[in-house]
């Protein structure tokens, strides 16, 4: 036998068996089978190629840099019990906000949900679906009072346990359309809501989750906010009514609904299964070392890359095949 033979092999068999047993086990309590098989498959994949292609000593070497790659990946992507942490979620009125808040109640979270409206429906349904540990707070984040008593609120509460993480999740669309035509009070809505406020709740709930060594987890996403046909038609009949008429005039009424109404149709037809995004917000949670970036769904990573590393052209080309949008103001035909 070559010295290769079982002491060589020894090594990266331990290794390989080490690595696929604590992946698994670090991911089975939270994370999908197929997550798990595909980890497996690949190291399986990468150990065929090796000796088929390779000499044994690079055989070897290479399986068992693999492997120890592999166990260093999946011991810093443990995930933590949950043991009842406590989360905050803002926005729970409706939306991914309020099925979230569902999902980590049915986990075993202390779940506590910021609404606009503590008497709407959305949060009755979240009174009466929900377990004991989930509580629903009065808190509109452009309402400084609102969050300093909802953190004084949480702070008696989780005095003993603290509070583990807290989901900006709150945020608003406002009208899709041309800078010009919209007016100033939509853009200061936008920015009291998805700025301004997410920045408030993040001051007032730091020193909670510095003390617990918690996170942040800020969500982003204008496919589960577009709308109603008819708040579109009240948007648009409004922005008409405090229009210039010289911008009128050099836009058109035309222009105005051939260049929103096909952001209305995209976002009606969006799935609406959140499960991927349930999946990373859970890792953002529970994982010993998160990700700073997660992009749930099938093409929310292609946006960022055509935005990120592409000309302004090839962004707007493909926007424009996928919104349909190719009118142009009058103006300017």
């Amino acid at each position: 036998m070559t010295p290769f033979s079982w002491e060589a092999g020894l090594l990266p068999l331990v290794l390989g068996g080490t690595a696929l047993y604590k992946f698994k086990k670090s991911q089975s309590r939270t994370m999908s089978s197929p997550v798990v098989l595909c980890h497996s498959a690949l190291i399986c994949l990468w150990g065929a190629y090796c000796f088929s292609s390779l000499s044994v000593f690079w055989a070897w070497t290479l399986f068992s840099l693999a492997c120890c790659i592999s166990l260093a990946y999946s011991t810093s992507q443990e995930m933590l019990p949950v043991d009842g942490r406590a989360v905050l979620i803002t926005g729970g009125d409706s939306g991914i906000g309020h099925a979230l808040s569902k999902y980590l109640d049915e986990l075993g979270f202390t779940v506590f949900v910021g609404v606009l409206n503590e008497n709407g429906p959305g949060a009755e349904v979240l009174k009466k679906t929900c377990s004991k540990r989930t509580s629903v707070v009065q808190m509109d984040i452009t309402n400084p009072d609102q969050i300093k008593e909802v953190q004084a609120q949480i702070a008696e509460k989780v005095q003993h346990t603290g509070l583990w993480a807290v989901v900006n999740n709150a945020g608003v669309l406002g009208t899709v359309g041309d800078g010009e035509l919209l007016p100033m009070n939509i853009y200061r809505q936008c920015m009291d809501v998805n700025f301004f406020g997410a920045v408030e709740v993040t001051k007032a709930f730091l020193p909670l989750l510095r003390k617990s060594r918690g996170r942040f987890i800020n969500v982003s996403s204008m496919a589960d906010i577009g709308g109603t046909k008819e708040l579109w038609m009240k948007q648009e009949k409004d922005i008409l009514e405090n229009m210039s008429p010289d911008v009128l005039e050099a836009y058109g009424r035309d222009y105005l609904r051939s260049s929103t109404w096909p952001s209305l149709q995209y976002f009606s037809k969006m799935p609406s299964d959140f499960s991927p995004l349930f999946t990373d917000v859970l890792h953002g949670i529970l994982c010993k070392n998160p990700s700073a970036l997660y992009t749930a769904g099938v093409f929310s990573y292609l946006w960022i890359c055509l935005l990120s590393y592409f000309p302004v052209s090839v962004f707007d080309y493909v926007a424009n095949k996928i919104f349909h949008s190719n009118t142009l103001p009058k103006a300017l035909t």
